[in-house]
């Protein structure tokens, strides 16, 4: 239950127009509601600020569907990552308003959008392989309220790529690198510009790449300041954090 949802029960009861008993149903689910196969957290919103999302890679897609059937009872905006098209399938019979995200392996339930900011999040790609990573924190970070602009295919094999778009990078506020083989990009933006930069290495190169360890490690080993890494190809990681950062 999100905080829009809460305030509209607590109006009602204070104006007369909810009984306390109406009140008391509608809020029998907090903090979570037991399906069977999944525990739904419905106090995150009040916690944290958005809705918990659902990570849909290994679960049914019956089971997706019920879980985010439930959460758009009471939640404007949610998320599902690592879906597939059967999975969008199944939710869209049960949730008329949401929408899939073919790059990007998302089912988003956006109701009310608005902007919370005007600060911008920049997303970074090295090469063309590594969009579908970087559409998931675009998304992400869109669906959460945010700015984004997205620049791809700009890494250091082609550095004047980057110099071309560098004044867009450094005017956002956040900024998300995303990048496989080895990952320079993040060391080199981070040497750039006096903003974060979130690094997320993929999984896209050739075999001593070893799925992504390769980039994540020199992620990890970067001589740039203010460079922070997520997970291997954790795009949903990235943008929510980018997400928190603006919203201090």
């Amino acid at each position: 239950m999100d905080k829009k949802h809460l305030q509209r029960i607590l109006d009602g009861v204070a104006s007369g127009e909810v009984s306390i008993e109406e009140a008391m149903r509608l809020l029998a689910n907090l903090p979570f509601e037991d399906l069977g196969f999944a525990n739904i957290d419905h106090h995150r919103p009040l916690r944290s600020g958005a809705t918990e999302t659902v990570f849909c890679q290994g679960k049914k897609s019956e089971q997706i569907a019920a879980i985010m059937e439930k959460l758009a009872e009471n939640n404007d905006h949610i998320m599902g990552t690592r879906a597939t098209r059967e999975d969008f399938d199944a939710v869209k019979r049960v949730v008329s308003d949401a929408v899939y995200y073919e790059e990007a392996r998302m089912i988003v339930i956006n109701r009310n959008p608005a902007v919370f900011s005007e600060k911008r999040i920049a997303v970074v790609t090295a090469g063309t392989a590594d969009i579908p990573v970087a559409e998931e924190a675009a998304v992400t970070a869109e669906a959460l309220g945010n700015c984004v602009d997205r620049i791809y295919d700009v890494g250091v094999a082609g550095i004047h790529r980057l110099f071309a778009k560098l004044d867009k990078i450094r005017a956002a506020n956040v900024v998300i690198v995303v990048a496989g083989m080895e990952g320079a990009l993040a060391s080199v933006v981070g040497g750039l510009v006096d903003k974060p930069v979130i690094a997320v290495p993929t999984s896209i190169g050739y075999g001593a790449n070893l799925g992504g360890i390769s980039a994540l490690l020199s992620m990890l080993n970067s001589c740039a300041n203010g460079v922070g890494i997520v997970n291997i190809d954790n795009g949903f990681g990235a943008g929510y954090l980018a997400s928190n950062i603006n919203r201090l």
